[in-house]
């Protein structure tokens, strides 16, 4: 068992699932088609999807910057070691997979609060036989603990990539820049930063409403313009990589993302809106439909 999971059993992650509350994770699985949620994550998720009927675009097109992003750093730059933060329920081409794809030596460490998240991830998340994956039970505000038990397995006087995608926008602004600046203080040169996040900044009555789902729910959800968004950057001094903040679907797109399921026409007629989902592909997006930022970028 990984070393922050010592006197974890599967048990007691049971019992600290709260299946009265949505949660981040497990509404973002039930966009992404998992099985890993439950009918209160499903609400919150529908109640956004009616808002806004394309609003999966967004996270579909999230999970493929981030399977862009780690593919550049793992291939192109270098990058052995990943500290994902708020990793979210396990799904297709999670970081260590694709790091491992092109560098099987990486070692990935993952950190999340949600006992699903947890429980799943120890099952699920194993590495190949030359790299490495652990798990950190802790919350993106907890930067000391994190780093901590992240030092356990990966190296902090070597580059490090630290991965916040699709997670700032569930915390407040004093904590979000306040743990950035501290998690990006620990790293050393040459590391980077991977970020996407949410915005109102061209669809602000759709996305509002959005928002307001979410946090009649309890959910903290702060949309940043993008002037909010490079602070995350130019506050930590931190060298942008080409292109720059842009919209997800911009960021070096490949054209490699991934292929959605078939089903027959009668079949598909019998699901409601949200299994309708990973039966559409992600290709059509427009700029009018994309409603997140993304970066990374370079430590000095």
């Amino acid at each position: 068992m990984p070393a922050d999971a010592l006197g974890q059993d599967a048990a007691v992650l049971r019992w600290r699932i709260d299946t009265t509350k949505a949660h981040p994770a497990r509404v973002y699985d039930v966009f992404l088609g998992g099985r890993d949620n439950y009918p209160v994550d499903r609400a919150a998720a529908a109640a956004a999807l009616a808002v806004n009927p394309r609003g999966y675009l967004d996270i579909r097109h999230n999970r493929d910057f981030l399977r862009r992003a780690v593919t550049t750093l793992a291939r192109e730059d270098g990058i052995r070691q990943f500290l994902d933060i708020g990793t979210g329920l396990p799904t297709q081409d999670n970081v260590h997979q694709i790091a491992q794809r092109f560098a099987p030596d990486a070692r990935v460490v993952y950190v999340d609060r949600d006992p699903v998240v947890l429980a799943q991830a120890y099952a699920l998340l194993t590495s190949g036989p030359e790299g490495r994956t652990d798990y950190v039970d802790a919350d993106l505000r907890q930067p000391g603990r994190i780093l901590e038990q992240a030092a356990k397995t990966l190296d902090f006087d070597r580059p490090v990539a630290l991965v916040l995608a699709a997670v700032l926008h569930f915390v407040a602004d004093e904590e979000a820049y306040e743990s950035v600046r501290d998690l990006v203080d620990a790293l050393p040169s040459g590391s980077r930063l991977v970020l996407s996040h949410l915005t109102a900044d061209f669809n602000p009555e759709i996305i509002g409403r959005v928002a307001q789902t979410y946090t009649e729910r309890g959910f903290t959800f702060v949309l940043r313009t993008k002037a909010d968004v490079e602070r995350f950057f130019t506050d930590n001094g931190l060298e942008l990589d080409d292109p720059g903040v842009v919209l997800g679907h911009r960021w070096r797109p490949d054209g490699a993302g991934p292929v959605p399921e078939t089903a027959d026409p009668a079949h598909l007629a019998t699901l409601d809106d949200i299994e309708k989902i990973r039966f559409r592909g992600i290709d059509d997006a427009t700029d009018a439909d994309i409603n997140f930022y993304t970066a990374t970028a370079r430590k000095r």
